[in-house]
């Protein structure tokens, strides 16, 4: 039940200072599973003995792997070079050998006619003959220049032919070298991936205990987001009980002017009343009274608890965090902004200490800034479209990061930037650091190691066997809903999570081309290989993907960007921008 508030303001009802409305805790006892940021769909904490194991585990064989991966990429290059020295010097002595047999063929061709003339020409045989001395003497000068030119000819062709082979052994044996880099090489790769494959099964015994827990969190997280809500219901059920008819938000944005009769203003802790909220005065606590449209927003809200999170959509089926925002207020006849920026900006400040259902709550740090609105429920819990968890989800307030709180009902403030990052930090959006398209570090997320997500920690995409990390599959699946509205049918896609074991078997098939089982982005969670034109550059699909994937937070990354060295047409990922 939506507890009333104890105390009272001066003369009548004495209200709590912070107007506390404890929707989570309310009822038999405490929450399971207090809210907290815990990605997967779920707020709990995840303290797993298996999954530090885990990580350790994971760890130690793909450091050995790393280590390993420049030689293996070195032995290739190297093979590569080798076998095309053999080629080029296999052509240099073809082309000796054919230029050797020319001039053989020529001097064979001379000799012939020699003999068809009648064997030998000599200088005894033109003596013979009775020809003139002179003859003689020119015909003896003649032959010892054509025997000279032709063994010169045929000297220099092969000697010619000497050095083309010696450059192709040269050759020979550079690519013996290099076969035998590559095999040592090979051989300790395949030592590291045997004992990979020794260690899956201890890990996914791991992965198998891990999982366990987080799916006992998430459902304690449904329990809580159930219980919430059925506590709001609770109150709007005992406002109508009271015959209170909730007043607009124009009847309350001035209390305690124009409160309507029988309710009395509620107290701020600074002294005076708060605007926008009042109370009827009751027996042991008095009962608080927001305007119409807080109430109406917040039930709104209370709808989309378990609706997966999703940067740039708004409903139904996903949200982020400012067009949940938006959304719920909008439908309750108070215009707000879609992001938690604008929201910052306009939405009129109260005291924190004032916090009241419906007011929205801006979270961040010093260095990062701005990094999440949700709508609270009490001093301890909001409601927001949550990145790290990927749902809409019930969570606890970090009372360190509570940059400011806001009030809707309340006319709206001129606008006021929104504090950015400092000091080159990344900027967060609906509490989840948003990466430039050129990062390239590691995307980890929820404390799980790369490849060794539990699968409840994961979403469907729709396509059999395929699953990303929830606030990407919840992306994925809405730009594939207009990508088929563009082309007639969903997205075509060969490839999404990889466990670490398939990342082990790809990498055994292809060392030099594979990432190291642990790092690769499709072992986040974040990656899918996608097909039906869009694996090639320049096909209708693939544009199509370049112009619109951006606004669902995906990206092609610059590495696989044609010219790059590795050009995969196919290969998207998910950064959450």
């Amino acid at each position: 039940m939506f507890p009333r508030s104890p105390w009272r303001t001066p003369g009548t009802a004495r209200v709590v200072a912070a107007a506390v409305v404890a929707l989570v805790l309310a009822g038999a006892g405490p929450a399971a599973a207090a809210p907290s940021d815990q990605p997967g769909g779920t707020s709990g904490v995840l303290d797993s003995r298996a999954l530090d194991e885990l990580q350790q585990r994971a760890a130690e064989v793909q450091s050995g792997l790393q280590a390993q991966q420049g030689e293996v990429v070195a032995a290739r290059d190297a093979l590569i070079r080798a076998e095309q020295l053999v080629a080029d010097a296999q052509q240099v002595f073809d082309d000796a050998q054919g230029e050797l047999a020319g001039y053989q063929k020529v001097v064979a061709s001379y000799a012939s006619a020699l003999y068809r003339d009648g064997g030998s020409l000599t200088p005894l045989t033109l003596l013979l003959s009775g020809g003139d001395p002179g003859d003689v003497l020119s015909a003896m000068s003649f032959l010892d220049v054509v025997d000279a030119h032709a063994a010169d000819v045929i000297g220099a062709a092969e000697a010619m032919r000497q050095a083309a082979l010696e450059q192709q052994q040269r050759a020979s044996a550079a690519l013996d070298q290099a076969r035998a880099q590559k095999d040592e090489v090979a051989a300790r790769v395949a030592e590291l991936e045997a004992a990979a494959d020794a260690v899956t099964d201890e890990l996914d015994a791991a992965l198998g205990d891990v999982d366990r827990q987080l799916a006992q969190l998430q459902q304690e997280q449904v329990d809580v987001n159930t219980r919430t809500a059925a506590n709001w219901k609770g109150y709007v059920d005992q406002l109508t009980a009271a015959g209170v008819v909730p007043p607009p938000a124009a009847e309350l944005k001035d209390a305690p002017a124009g409160i309507p009769a029988g309710m009395v203003p509620v107290a701020s802790a600074t002294g005076g009343a708060q605007r926008g909220a009042a109370q009827l005065p009751r027996q042991p606590m008095s009962l608080l009274v927001l305007p119409a449209e807080t109430l109406a927003a917040v039930s709104a809200a209370m709808n989309a608890l378990g609706k997966p999170y999703a940067p740039g959509t708004a409903g139904p089926e996903s949200w982020d965090c400012g067009s949940l925002v938006q959304s719920v207020y909008g439908a309750a006849g108070i215009s707000l902004p879609a992001t938690q920026a604008d929201l910052f900006a306009v939405t009129t400040p109260v005291d924190a200490a004032d916090v009241l259902p419906g007011d929205l709550v801006f979270l961040g740090n010093g260095e990062a800034g701005l990094g999440h609105v949700g709508i609270a429920l009490d001093p301890k819990t909001m409601l927001a479209a949550d990145a790290r968890a990927g749902a809409v989800v019930v969570r606890t307030l970090p009372g360190d990061q509570v940059l400011g709180i806001g009030r809707p009902s309340l006319d709206q403030r001129a606008p006021v930037p929104a504090q950015g990052p400092s000091g080159g930090a990344l900027r967060m959006e609906c509490g989840n650091t948003v990466y430039p398209p050129s990062y390239d570090g590691a995307r980890s997320w929820g404390g799980y190691p790369n490849g060794l997500i539990p699968p409840s920690a994961m979403c469907p995409l729709g396509v059999a066997g395929h699953s990303l990390r929830c606030d990407a599959a919840a992306a994925y699946r809405a730009m594939s809903g207009a990508f088929a509205a563009a082309f007639g049918s969903p997205i075509c896609i060969t490839d999404s999570y990889r466990t670490y074991a398939s990342q082990v078997r790809l990498y055994g098939q292809k060392p030099a081309l594979a990432a190291v089982p642990g790092t690769s982005n499709h072992g986040w969670g974040l990656a899918v290989d996608l097909c039906g034109g869009i694996e090639n550059y320049d096909t209708a699909p693939y544009n199509w993907m370049k112009v619109n994937a951006g606004r669902f937070g995906f990206l092609h990354p610059d590495w696989a960007e044609p010219g790059n060295g590795r050009e995969e047409p196919w290969h998207w990922e998910y950064a959450g921008t």
